[in-house]
């Protein structure tokens, strides 16, 4: 396809915005990457910018040789593996019963879910219904109360609202129930809403902090970017003491350190995923 001049100048600049976009986002993370494996003394006389000066991996050994690091760590893989499961479960169960017209107050029920996206029960309430239903200082309080996001409903839900209903009349016909339509249907020809949908919640479970903040006040529960923050906001910046093995360590390079190993791992989900995106997202919105 031929382009217009205007066509060819709007793509250009289009393309030059977006990296510029993509640079203001990737140059932080390559300045605290270039700080974390910056010496004392560089880091001290602040002259580090995209390069690390004095190469040193202290940092990192004093973070990994925290025991509070790898009780944060194993808690949040637990909450976004079983959060997003659960989360993943419900969303698909609900979106297949409201996706069929014969559901009875089906519109009404849609209504319901739509409410809770522009009012919500009030930070007070919330934790209120928490403390009584005993979920205080307990993981599942991190994945329960926020379990199904109805935004990421009405994506499923539109997404199967796209399934011919001839094709699923065909397996009625054989015999095949709600449960096996579901199963032999409808879930392998969502691979990538689904996919999609995992990932909106695998990363809203890792970077969650502030539910941690509101329902956990024992240590050994506390999932890792609560530990960050307390890293970040701590003068200490720890539990332990510096020794003499991390003479070369500072609070900012300690904490610089600590941001990357909170980020890295769920960035490395990613390229897994990102071929799922953009397909995913389209079908499930594109019907109403």
């Amino acid at each position: 396809m031929i382009q217009t001049k205007g066509e060819s100048v709007f793509s250009y600049v289009n393309v030059l915005f977006l990296s510029l976009v993509s640079l203001s986002m990737i140059l932080p993370f390559i300045h605290i990457a270039a700080k974390s494996l910056s010496s004392e003394a560089h880091v001290l006389a602040k002259d580090i910018t995209l390069w690390p000066q004095g190469f040193n991996l202290m940092s990192y050994q004093y973070v990994l040789s925290n025991k509070q690091f790898f009780y944060s760590f194993g808690n949040s893989i637990f909450i976004t593996v079983a959060g997003t499961l659960i989360s993943m479960a419900l969303t698909v169960l609900a979106a297949y019963a409201l996706s069929k017209k014969t559901l009875p107050y089906g519109r009404f029920l849609m209504m319901l879910f739509v409410i809770t996206m522009f009012f919500s029960g009030g930070l007070i309430p919330t934790y209120l219904v928490v403390k009584q239903v005993g979920l205080m200082n307990s993981l599942w309080g991190l994945i329960l109360p926020v379990a199904l996001a109805p935004f990421n409903l009405i994506l499923i839900r539109n997404f199967f609202m796209g399934v011919p209903e001839s094709l699923e009349e065909s397996v009625r016909m054989d015999g095949a129930n709600n449960w096996r339509i579901l199963w032999s249907i409808y879930l392998p020809l969502s691979k990538p809403a689904l996919a999609t949908i995992s990932m909106f919640y695998a990363v809203g479970y890792w970077n969650s902090f502030f539910q941690a903040m509101m329902y956990i006040t024992e240590r050994r529960l506390m999932p890792l970017q609560m530990f960050l923050l307390q890293l970040v906001t701590d003068e200490k910046t720890s539990d332990t003491v510096i020794t003499d093995v991390f003479k070369e360590v500072t609070p900012e390079t300690i904490r610089a350190a600590a941001i990357l190993c909170v980020v890295i791992p769920i960035i490395c989900v990613y390229p897994f995923i990102q071929k799922y995106f953009v397909k995913g997202i389209m079908l499930g919105a594109v019907k109403g």
